[in-house]
């Protein structure tokens, strides 16, 4: 089973990362910047593997580069909370 299964797991892959990151220094801006580039490679390149990625992933394709910051923002706020 892959992390990108459960958006439960995939959550907490993300939320691990991120420790990570401010481990290292990495700051909030950094982490948002990173985290927009990756949503745009997995909207783009991988296959939704359920429902929360396929709307997340429709989202990304509509919106805007600002929207899409938006988008990379909130899921680090969302997996911060996690």
């Amino acid at each position: 089973m892959s992390v990108l299964d459960n958006f439960d797991s995939w959550k907490s892959f993300l939320a691990n990362r991120l420790e990570q990151a401010k481990d290292h220094g990495m700051s909030h801006e950094t982490i948002t910047n990173i985290a927009h580039e990756v949503g745009g490679y997995l909207a783009n390149r991988v296959e939704p593997a359920n429902g929360e990625q396929a709307v997340l992933a429709d989202l990304w394709n509509v919106a805007s580069e600002d929207e899409q910051q938006a988008i990379a923002s909130t899921m680090v706020k969302l997996v911060q909370k996690g």
